[in-house]
Order: C-alpha cells, then sequence, then structure tokens
C-alpha cells in the first residue's frame, strides 16, 4: 500500500490529460454504437504510458470488447492528477457525447490529500446525478480505492465510501481497481509508482468480470437498460 500512497501523491502533482482533441468527441456523434466512458485520473488515463490510448486499461477493455463482438465505443475521459471536485467541474464537457455506460474511477486524490471524506462524497453523488441527468437509462458502475493503513480511521472510513454510494444509487462496483498491482513492483513503471502496460492488463482483468455481464445483458436485449451482473477513445478539456 506504501507504493499505492505514493501513486496517487505523485499524481496530484500532474495535470496531463488525455491529448485526443474535442473534434474526434464530436465526429463520434455519428458513430451508431452505444458510449462506454471511463471517467478518472491518471490511472485511467494511462499516464506514463508511450500509447496511453491503446496500453490504459480502457483501450486494452476496448479490445476485450470488440473480440466478444459486443458493439461499445470506449472513449477514455482520464485526466491525471484530477480530484472528485476537478471531475464535477469537467463533466459537463464530457456529456456533450452520449454516455450509456459510465465508469467513475475517482476519490484516490482527494484521500491522499486528507480531504473532507463529505465533500468527496457530495461530489461523486453529484457527478452521478449530472450523468442520469443526461441519460436516465444510464449504467454506472464506481470504481473503489483503498488508501494505506497507516492512515488510520480516514482510511477506514474512505474504504466504505465506494461501497456505500454504489449501495446508495444503485451502482456497480469494482471493490479495489488496484487489486494485485498497486504496491507490485514489476507491475509498475521505473518510478515505481505508475502502472506498466502489463499492469493495465491487470487492471483490465479486474475490471472485466464486472463490466462484461452488463454489457452482453444489454446487447442480448437490445435495450438501453442494463441489468444487474457482477458487481478506444480519449478525450479531454
Amino acid at each position: 500500500m506504501t507504493r499505492l500512497f505514493l501513486l496517487f501523491q505523485l499524481s496530484l502533482g500532474f495535470v496531463v490529460g488525455s491529448l485526443a482533441p474535442l473534434a474526434r468527441a464530436n465526429e463520434a456523434g455519428t458513430d451508431p454504437r452505444p458510449t462506454l466512458v471511463f471517467f478518472g485520473d491518471s490511472l485511467t488515463a494511462g499516464y506514463g504510458l508511450e500509447n496511453h490510448v491503446a496500453d490504459a486499461f480502457p483501450g486494452l477493455l476496448q479490445a476485450k470488447i470488440d473480440r466478444e463482438g459486443l458493439a461499445y465505443r470506449v472513449v477514455n475521459a482520464g485526466l491525471s492528477g484530477d480530484t472528485t471536485a476537478g471531475g464535477l467541474r469537467r463533466i459537463d464537457w464530457v456529456l456533450r457525447q452520449p454516455v450509456d455506460v459510465f465508469v467513475l474511477e475517482l476519490g484516490g486524490n482527494d484521500g491522499l490529500r486528507g480531504l473532507p471524506l463529505a465533500t468527496a462524497r457530495a461530489n461523486l453523488q453529484a457527478i452521478m446525478e449530472r450523468v442520469r441527468a443526461r441519460n436516465p437509462q444510464v449504467r454506472i458502475i464506481l470504481a473503489g480505492m483503498q488508501l494505506p493503513t497507516s492512515m488510520g480511521t480516514y482510511a477506514e472510513g474512505f474504504a466504505r465510501l465506494f461501497p456505500e454510494l454504489a449501495a446508495a444509487n444503485g451502482t456497480g462496483l469494482i471493490p479495489f481497481l488496484l487489486e494485485g498491482v498497486g504496491g507490485v513492483p514489476e507491475l509498475n513503471l521505473p518510478d515505481g509508482i505508475h502502472p506498466t502496460v502489463e499492469g493495465h492488463r491487470r487492471i483490465a482483468d479486474t475490471v472485466w468480470p464486472y463490466l462484461r455481464p452488463f454489457l452482453v445483458a444489454r446487447t442480448a436485449s437490445g435495450s438501453p437498460q442494463l441489468h444487474p451482473g457482477r458487481g478506444t477513445e480519449s478525450v479531454g478539456p
């Protein structure tokens, strides 16, 4: 967990957004496939990877989706260093395109700064409400994070934040996005804190069992309403 702690500490200093221009998001309006948006920080953005579009976990999940013949367009809306407050400020920009499935990966930077949990909770709640206002039938999946146990009761409260929000809002939940990756040297870049391509593959493998059932169910039903299951492009302002 120490390396995980350093991961988020360093990411606070980087505000490196996804690099695709707004034109690409606008062009996507002609794509008939439903849109799957990953909205997060440096983990989603693929900070430090040579090809962040293809090799960050959202791009790897697009490859899994394509291999299974599921008609979804993945959009990587990650911004390195982002907090829940930053996400709330930019969510309306991201919602200028259709969103059918929304994976929300924010909160880690709030936790490592020791920001009030009530504020993080309110920001995440507001983001989800804006997404649902854009599409009431959207499926939202929260990506849970954890803090070092050395942070004591704050870390305990932080760990409860994501499952509590998921339960209150009826969303899916990935319990811990960095399961098996955080703190593992061979799965991180030379700085020891940002996942390698192999690390992102592990993250994609963690996410896939929670994501796939919703995509399969929606494809099978032909309905925009996703049914409960288990648990690319890049855009940036």
